[in-house]
C-alpha cells in the first residue's frame, strides 16, 4: 500500500538511487564482507531498469510472463537485494541485516528459490550471461507457440547485468555467438564497464574491443558514456527494446566504488569500506549516517513507478490464458508449475530381430517416440547429433527462422550448452543436452548450478567408457562418472542394455523435479532377457541369481555387466555359483531401505564390484579395496576388445580375478 500519491515528474530519482547505494553498503558493513564497488558504481543501471522497464510483479515474483533479470555479476548481490527490498518484494530490513548469514534470504551471491525476485543462481562469472541466452531462447519458443493472431501472450524480455569478468570467461563468448546466430532480439545485456577487475586494471589482462567483438557476433551495440546518468541508461534500454533481429549489448561506462575514497581502484571491489569512508559517502549523497535508515517516501516513489507500469500484469496474463484452448491451457500450466513429471506412456519401441542394440540407439528410439508429443521437451547436441543419436526426426531445427524446432544445434559449445539448458529449465521446460561423457568436463560449472537449483534437466552422455576404443584416452571417460555421482541432487543412470535404457528414461521422465544424467555405451550390446526396466527406479536389482546360497555377489553397471555375465558363466563350469546384481543407478540404490539393500546384498556374502571407473564410487558398499575391480588409470588407443584385455575387463581375465577373490 502506497502512503501517498505523487506525480512521476515530482519523484527524486537520484535520491532513490542513492538510497539503494546506502542500503547495499550497510548490508556489506553489517556482514563485514561483500563487494561495495559494484553497489556504488552500478546502482544507476539497476535503478533505471527496475524503475522504467522491467515488467514484474513484486507480489507475484514468479509471474510467468515477467521480464527476467539475471545478475550475472553475482558479486553485486547486495545491490540486487537492496533494489528488490525497495521495489516491494518479500524482503524485510531484518533480511538485509542478515546478508551473508546462514539460512538467510540474502546469501552472498544470488540464489534461485531463496530470494524472492531472483531468477537464477549466479556467482561463477559467465554462467548468468549464458543462462540468460537459454532464457531468451525459451521465450522465443514459447512466443512462437502461443502468440496466435493478435494475442501477445508471451513476450518477456531477458536482461543481464554483466561485468568485465563475465566477458573474460570463455562461456560468454560461446553463448553470445549462438545468441547472435539465433537473432535473439529480446535479450538485452547491460555491461558494467569500469576498467577494473579484482587484481587490478583490466588493461593488464583484457584489452578486447568488446563492441567490435559483439558486432562481429551479430549484436547491436550501444555505449552510454556517463554511467551516472539514469536517463541516458534508460534511453539506451528503450532503444534496445526496439530491436527486431539482434540481441543488444549496452556498454555503460561506470566508476567502480563511486564516491568512495577508493573509487576507481581494485581495492574497492571486494573489501568492506571503513566506517569513515562509509560516513563520508553518505554525507556526499545527502543521506543520514544511520545504518539501514530508510526513507519511506523514497521506497513509495520507487514502488509507484513500478506499479504504474506493471499494475495487474499477472491478472491480465491469467485472464488471457483462460481464453485459450484447453490443450494450450494444460501445456502452459505445466510450464508454470514446479511438477515436471511426464507420464511415460504410449512408448513406441521395436527391438532389433537379432536382439542386439547399442544403448545410444535405444535412447534415440525413445527420444523420437516421446519428444515430439510434448512441447516442454526440447534439446540438442554439441555438434554430435550423429554420435549421440539425439536428433529428433521430423522435429524441425531450432533456428532464427524456426524457434519451434525441437533440435538445438549448439555447435562445439559444451560450456554454453549446459548453461543454456539451465535457462530453458528456468522457463518451465524439461530440456535435454548431449555430448560425449568425457566432455561432461566442459559442462561442469553449469552441471553444478543445475544441481544447486535442482532443475529438471536431462543430460545424455554417450561413449561412456574406455570401450570407446580407437579414439584413445582423450575420448575415453574414466573419472567423469564419479564426478557426476558426487554432485548433490544429480540422478545418474548407467544402463546395461535396451531394457535398462527404457527403465532409465521412464524414471527420469516421471520424476517431479531434479536433474538427471544418463551414460550410454556407443557399442552394440545384447538385449538381455533378464534385465528389468521397472527395477531401474530402485537403482539396483538381482539380474541373475544362484541356484543355492551364492558363493559371491558381483555388482556391475553398463557395458561391463555383459563382461561379468560371461565371466560368471565360465565360473559356473567350475562349480562356482554367482549372484549378479545390476546397478544402473548407485545413488538410488543407496537410498533404498535397509531391508531392500540387505535382500539384494546380504551382509554375510562376499561382494565384488566391476566397473571401468574409479573405485571411490563404491566405497559405501565395499569396504575392502581389493574387492573393487575398477579403472584407476587413463585408457589407451586401440580396439575395444584389446583395451578390455589390457586392463583386465575381458571375460577370461575377469573370471580368473573373481575366482581368486572368492577362494
Amino acid at each position: 500500500m502506497l502512503h501517498h500519491t505523487k506525480k512521476e515528474e515530482e519523484i527524486n530519482h537520484q535520491k532513490i538511487i542513492d538510497q539503494i547505494r546506502c542500503l547495499g553498503l550497510d548490508m556489506i558493513n553489517e556482514a563485514k564482507s561483500g563487494h561495495p564497488g559494484i553497489v556504488l558504481g552500478a546502482a544507476p543501471i539497476i535503478y533505471s531498469l527496475y524503475a522504467n522497464h522491467l515488467r514484474i510483479d513484486p507480489k507475484n515474483p514468479k509471474y510467468f510472463n515477467r521480464d527476467r533479470f539475471i545478475m550475472s555479476a553475482g558479486h553485486g548481490a547486495a545491490l540486487l537485494y537492496a533494489t528488490l527490498y525497495m521495489a516491494g518484494f518479500d524482503l524485510e530490513i531484518e533480511d538485509l541485516k542478515r546478508f551473508r548469514q546462514i539460512d538467510s534470504k540474502t546469501p552472498g551471491h544470488p540464489e534461485y528459490n531463496v530470494t524472492p525476485g531472483v531468477d537464477c543462481t549466479t556467482g561463477p562469472l559467465g554462467q548468468g550471461f549464458a543462462t540468460a541466452v537459454g532464457i531468451a531462447m525459451a521465450e522465443a519458443n514459447l512466443r512462437s507457440r502461443y502468440n496466435k493472431s493478435k494475442t501477445k501472450l508471451i513476450d518477456f524480455n531477458t536482461y543481464v547485468l554483466c561485468s568485465d569478468g563475465d566477458l573474460m570467461e570463455g562461456i560468454s563468448y560461446e553463448a553470445s555467438s549462438l545468441a547472435g546466430t539465433l537473432k535473439l532480439n529480446k535479450l538485452i545485456v547491460l555491461y558494467d564497464s569500469n576498467n577494473i577487475c579484482l587484481d587490478g586494471k583490466t588493461s593488464d589482462t583484457f584489452n578486447d574491443n568488446v563492441a567490435m567483438r559483439f558486432i562481429a557476433q551479430g549484436w547491436n551495440v550501444m555505449t552510454v558514456e556517463d554511467g551516472e546518468s539514469y536517463e541516458l541508461i534508460s534511453e539506451a534500454i528503450e532503444e534496445a527494446k526496439k530491436s527486431t533481429d539482434k540481441p543488444t549489448l549496452i556498454e555503460i561506462k561506470t566508476t567502480i566504488g563511486k564516491y568512495s575514497a577508493l573509487e576507481g581502484t581494485n581495492s574497492v571491489h571486494g573489501t568492506p569500506l571503513t566506517k569513515e569512508d562509509l560516513s563520508n559517502i553518505k554525507e556526499k549523497l545527502g543521506m543520514r549516517d544511520i545504518s539501514f535508515a530508510i526513507s519511506q517516501n523514497t521506497c513509495d516513489d520507487f514502488k509507484l513507478l513500478i506499479n504504474k507500469r506493471c499494475k495487474n500484469l499477472n491478472e491480465k496474463f491469467l485472464d488471457k490464458i483462460k481464453r485459450l484452448k484447453e490443450q494450450d491451457q494444460n501445456e502452459l500450466n505445466y510450464f508454470m508449475n514446479d511438477n515436471k513429471k511426464i507420464d511415460f506412456v504410449d512408448l513406441i519401441y521395436e527391438a532389433p530381430e537379432n536382439k542386439e542394440e547399442a544403448p545410444r540407439d535405444t535412447s534415440s528410439k525413445i527420444l523420437n517416440s516421446i519428444v515430439k508429443k510434448y512441447p516442454y521437451l526440447i534439446g540438442g547436441s554439441a555438434d554430435l547429433f550423429s554420435s549421440n543419436k539425439t536428433y529428433i526426426e521430423e522435429g524441425g531445427n531450432f533456428t532464427a527462422d524456426n524457434y519451434l524446432g525441437k533440435n538445438i544445434f549448439y555447435g562445439v559449445r559444451e560450456h554454453a550448452m549446459g548453461a543454456i539448458t539451465n535457462g530453458f529449465s528456468l522457463c518451465g521446460f524439461k530440456p535435454y543436452a548431449s555430448t560425449f561423457l568425457t566432455f561432461s568436463d566442459y559442462l561442469k560449472p553449469a552441471l553444478r548450478l543445475t544441481s544447486l537449483m535442482n532443475l529438471s534437466n536431462i543430460f545424455i552422455f554417450t561413449h561412456d567408457s574406455i570401450s570407446v576404443g580407437e579414439d584413445g584416452p582423450t575420448h575415453q571417460p574414466v573419472e567423469q562418472l564419479l564426478d557426476l555421482r558426487v554432485l548433490p541432487n544429480m540422478d545418474v543412470f548407467r544402463p546395461a542394455d535396451a531394457n535398462e535404457v527404457i527403465g532409465s528414461y521412464k524414471t527420469i521422465l516421471e520424476k517431479e523435479q531434479g536433474p538427471s544424467a544418463i551414460a550410454l555405451s556407443r557399442n552394440t550390446l545384447p538385449i538381455l532377457e533378464y534385465t528389468k526396466a521397472n527395477e531401474v527406479e530402485n537403482g539396483g536389482y538381482i539380474l541373475i541369481d544362484s541356484m543355492k546360497k551364492p558363493d559371491g555377489i558381483i555388482i556391475s553397471s553398463g557395458e561391463e555387466l555383459h563382461q561379468v555375465i560371461k565371466a560368471t558363466q565360465i565360473l559356473k563350469t567350475k562349480g562356482i555359483d554367482i549372484r549378479v546384481v545390476s546397478m544402473p543407478n548407485l545413488n538410488r540404490f543407496l537410498k533404498q531401505d535397509t531391508e531392500y539393500i540387505e535382500n539384494i546384498l546380504p551382509v554375510e556374502i562376499r561382494k565384488i564390484v566391476v566397473e571401468t571407473s574409479p573405485s571411490y564410487s563404491w566405497n559405501s558398499l565395499i569396504f575392502n579395496q581389493k574387492y573393487i575391480i575398477t579403472q584407476e588409470d587413463f585408457g589407451v588407443c586401440g580396439k575395444c576388445e584389446d583395451i578390455y584385455k589390457k586392463f583386465g575387463f575381458d571375460a577370461e581375465t575377469l573370471a580368473t580375478k573373481l575366482e581368486d577373490l572368492l577362494k
